[in-house]
């Protein structure tokens, strides 16, 4: 039996012969169920129309991007370390040779993940290396496939590995997490943020939302205890959810000014 694929955010579901009916991360207003319907696919399926493309952003730090692109589109981030590597958010297609690339860069050690849009396979990603998945407990509820290799931490930090530290924000999602990468930028430091702290078009902002394909915000509240919860991590750049998605240089300042102008505008302060 198969595992299903949902084709709209790429979640996967338990090995079964016919798809669920429905995908509840597509129902949930911060996705969306497209006008077509529900649709599914299969691992196998998607290996043979789809592939992983590879870049380096820096060193020891290297997205990965399904092309053509698949569901959400969001890329996954791959850091090495002293300490063991780390896989930041997760893609759907796993496929021999993106295995075959991990393990020539030295395998995992751990995968850490932003939020349930991209939880994806994960569970296939984790038992290839045997390494633990970490997910806030706050989202526990959005696991659609269970696994002995998902670790629920609580609590608003948690080190994978030394200057390897994941940070709570919540806000897109309760447990809505970016990881602070004290070596990245050559020291300077580094969040990666997937949709928790979203970079923008313009690479001097970034955004906060609680539905971005429905285009819901966030209280200005919440923003301001996000902004406030990063003040004490430096980090230069900003490595967001998508490829070509990342500010090169001052990263703090431009997620402190752009939650201060969110706040300001949802407060009716317009210009």
């Amino acid at each position: 039996m198969p595992v299903h694929i949902c084709s709209t955010c790429g979640t996967s579901y338990p090995d079964a012969n016919e798809p669920p009916k429905d995908c509840p991360i597509c129902e949930d207003e911060r996705q969306f169920v497209p006008r077509s319907g529900q649709g599914w696919t299969t691992p196998a399926r998607l290996a043979a129309s789809h592939t992983n493309a590879w870049r380096k952003l820096e060193d020891d730090l290297f997205e990965i991007h399904t092309t053509p692109g698949f569901a959400i589109g969001q890329r996954a981030l791959l850091l090495r370390t002293p300490h063991g590597n780390i896989l930041w958010d997760c893609i759907t297609l796993f496929d021999e040779a993106t295995e075959a690339l991990v393990r020539a860069l030295g395998g995992l050690s751990a995968i850490a993940i932003s939020h349930p849009h991209y939880y994806s396979c994960m569970q296939d990603w984790a038992r290839a290396f045997g390494c633990p998945i970490h997910l806030h407990k706050a989202d526990a509820e959005w696991v659609m496939r269970a696994d002995s290799n998902i670790h629920h931490w609580q609590g608003e930090t948690l080190a994978v590995a030394p200057g390897v530290t994941l940070l709570r924000l919540g806000g897109h999602f309760p447990g809505g997490t970016v990881l602070h990468w004290a070596g990245g930028a050559a020291g300077r430091g580094a969040l990666l943020s997937g949709d928790i702290v979203q970079v923008a078009v313009n690479f001097n902002r970034v955004s906060f939302l609680w539905s971005y394909p429905n285009m819901m915000p966030l209280s200005g509240s919440t923003v301001r205890r996000i902004a406030e919860a990063l003040k004490p991590w430096p980090f230069d750049r900003i490595y967001g959810a998508f490829p070509g998605r990342q500010v090169m240089t001052d990263g703090a300042g431009v997620a402190q000014r752009s939650a201060a102008r969110y706040i300001e505008l949802l407060a009716g302060e317009q210009p």
